[in-house]
């Protein structure tokens, strides 16, 4: 075989003159490859030609196609068929291989000089610039080009040949705070006031500076743990803590209390009256009564304190807010303070190191009503919030109407009662006239004769034109203010005929139900209905005798009442549980207890319910009562009246 075909690879025609020099050349080489080295090589091209068959056996028929001229067998020797095989391209691997290189060359010098790039942003140039257009330029620009033509314009010089719209104003500069915001600021002729809404902004402050007192009384007492007026343990069994109002001041040393009066509108405002006092001691105060009004929540010190010249009976706060106080007194006088009156209007002392300011009445009927002998003392002030009809033409549209009811000790047969009209303007109160309404048909012909003594009255809260009236006879009298006809005209107790009972208390129903509690000087107990003349139920043995002080609805609960003695015992109530006796009974032992009043929350449900104790040294305790007789119970009302409809 010639070993020069073993290499030949290029099979076309015009190759062959430069590949025979070549094939001379190697003809040379292998003449000078010794024998030996022959058979080796003979061996290696044997098994190249072997491989390569198994190859071309692989591979696809289409590659063997794309040759251009077929090879036969004759034109070559069978050695040289052997050596066909895969066509290799060197050219364009070289040439990929100097496109890497050079490509590499590029990413090297690019991470050389990206460091050493920086873009500069502080070159900057507007692309569009748009002047702006004002309205006239604007029209000018979309209307002027119309077949119109501009002839005049609106400034004063032309002013004679044209009427125009511009007239030179005269104007004066000043300088000025900016806002103003009173009519105090600086240069300015009239400031504008800004629109408050004052009446909401009062609430908002009462409310924040009670929270702000309560407060600061906490850590004051915390500091100052001598007034002991934080809740303590108690030895009443009816209560589960108490504590005390200070009445430990100068000013109320010596003096008894004679009433105590909790607000219907805020249940924390309580009214306490102090009589005259006893020993000689401030010249200003040695002849003056003194009516405290208290936040229960802050007991260190009274919110106010009303002086007057004459002994007070009784007193109220206004029915719709805690901003009046009224008082009657034992002369006929009809007291009336405004406590929202400025405090630099009243007298002022200082006792210790606190400055008290002792406000006098704003008005009095004090020779008011000489010629109808208005000298009778008032017993009784309740408050009656009612409605005044509008009319727009006389300008009453904005006014409030309220009315504070006085009735009158009266020793002859008819009943005297007293309305004071208050009429209301923003701060401004209007006490218009007085007028005495005298009801002769209160009582029938046969209790005229023993010529009853009006005690006490009550209103009914959810009609304030029906009120009750009770007597030194037993008796309960039922009139209207407007003097209509009404049934029953009279209350009578079980038993028949009159007797020398005295009634000293009534309360009405505070749920709804027309019905009431009346306590009397015998110890009996009634509970009656408006629509019948004689009680649902009575009870007559239940403090041994002793006479009624004071009795009252429970504020939480329906079925609930509570009961105080001459004795100085509390008696509890509980219908539910039993409707024949107390079910507590609670003696004050220390000393005795004038009088009594409740406090409570009944819209809320957390079963706060407090009972005010005023003791004969004019000291003031507030006991909590057990959450047992506070809490509602669940269907109270329904069982109530379910023992009601069983009492008929």
């Amino acid at each position: 075989e010639n070993y020069e075909d073993d290499f030949e690879v290029n099979d076309f025609d015009d190759d062959d003159e430069g590949k025979s020099g070549e094939e001379g050349d190697e003809k040379e080489k292998l003449g000078e490859i010794p024998f030996s080295k022959t058979s080796e090589i003979e061996e290696i091209q044997r098994a190249i030609n072997a491989e390569n068959d198994r190859i071309s056996i692989s591979l696809p028929k289409k590659i063997k196609n794309e040759k251009e001229e077929p090879i036969m067998e004759g034109q070559y020797p069978p050695a040289r068929n052997s050596f066909c095989g895969i066509f290799m391209d060197f050219e364009k691997a070289n040439q990929r291989q100097s496109s890497r290189s050079v490509a590499s060359k590029q990413k090297k010098r690019i991470a050389e000089l990206l460091p050493l790039i920086d873009l500069d942003f502080s070159v900057t140039f507007s692309l569009l610039d748009l002047p702006p257009v004002n309205e006239y330029d604007m029209y000018i620009r979309n209307y002027g080009k119309m077949n119109t033509k501009q002839a005049y314009v609106q400034c004063n010089e032309d002013n004679l040949e044209r009427d125009v719209q511009t007239e030179e104003v005269e104007t004066l500069e000043k300088w000025t705070q900016h806002p103003g915001e009173s009519a105090l600021v600086s240069g300015a002729n009239a400031a504008l006031t800004p629109k408050i809404d004052s009446q909401r902004l009062a609430n908002f402050l009462r409310s924040a500076g009670q929270v702000i007192a309560v407060l600061l009384e906490e850590d004051q007492v915390a500091t100052q743990p001598r007034w002991k007026l934080r809740s303590r343990q108690t030895s009443l069994s009816i209560s589960d803590s108490c504590f005390q109002l200070n009445t430990n001041q100068p000013f109320l040393h010596d003096r008894k209390i004679s009433c105590l009066y909790v607000s219907n509108v805020q249940r924390q405002a309580l009214l306490s009256v102090h009589g005259l006092p006893e020993k000689a001691g401030v010249a200003l105060l040695e002849r003056k009564s003194i009516i405290c009004v208290w936040n229960v929540w802050q007991p260190s010190s009274p919110q106010k304190v009303l002086i007057c010249d004459s002994e007070v009976l009784c007193c109220c706060f206004s029915p719709s807010k805690t901003t009046l106080v009224f008082a009657g007194t034992t002369d006929g006088s009809l007291l009336v303070w405004d406590l929202r009156e400025d405090s630099r209007m009243h007298p002022r002392m200082t006792f210790g190191e606190t400055d008290w300011t002792f406000r006098l009445p704003t008005f009095s009927t004090d020779g008011v009503l000489n010629s109808v002998n208005h000298t009778s003392p008032i017993v009784a002030v309740e408050p009656v919030s009612t409605s005044l009809c509008t009319d727009q033409k006389y300008g009453l549209s904005s006014f409030s109407y309220q009315e504070g009811i006085a009735i009158h000790k009266n020793l002859r047969s008819r009943v005297s009662v007293m309305y004071l009209h208050v009429f209301r303007r923003k701060f401004l109160y209007i006490f218009v006239f007085f007028y005495l309404y005298v009801f002769h048909s209160l009582f029938p012909k046969d209790v005229r004769l023993r010529t009853p003594q009006t005690l006490t009255i009550k209103f009914l809260s959810s009609d304030p034109n029906h009120f009750i009236v009770g007597t030194n006879i037993g008796l309960i009298g039922h009139g209207t203010r407007h003097d209509l006809k009404v049934l029953p005209k009279l209350f009578r107790p079980q038993e028949s005929g009159i007797r020398s009972t005295r009634v000293n208390a009534i309360d009405f129903f505070p749920f709804g139900k027309s019905l009431f509690l009346v306590g009397c000087s015998d110890g009996s107990i009634r509970l009656h209905q408006m629509t019948s003349e004689y009680p649902l139920m009575q009870w007559n043995d239940s403090t041994n005798g002793q006479p009624i002080i004071a009795l009252q609805w429970a504020l939480t609960r329906p079925a609930v009442f509570f009961v105080l003695d001459a004795s100085s015992n509390i008696y509890i109530w509980d219908l539910l549980e039993n409707d024949l006796l107390p079910v507590a009974k609670q003696t004050i032992p220390s000393e005795k207890v004038v009088t009594m009043a409740l406090l409570g929350e009944p819209e809320k449900t957390n079963g706060l319910l407090g009972v005010v104790l005023a003791k004969d040294s004019g000291q003031i305790d507030v006991q909590c009562v057990k959450k047992k007789w506070a809490l509602p119970q669940p269907e109270e009302s329904e069982k109530l009246n379910l023992i009601l409809l069983q009492s008929f």
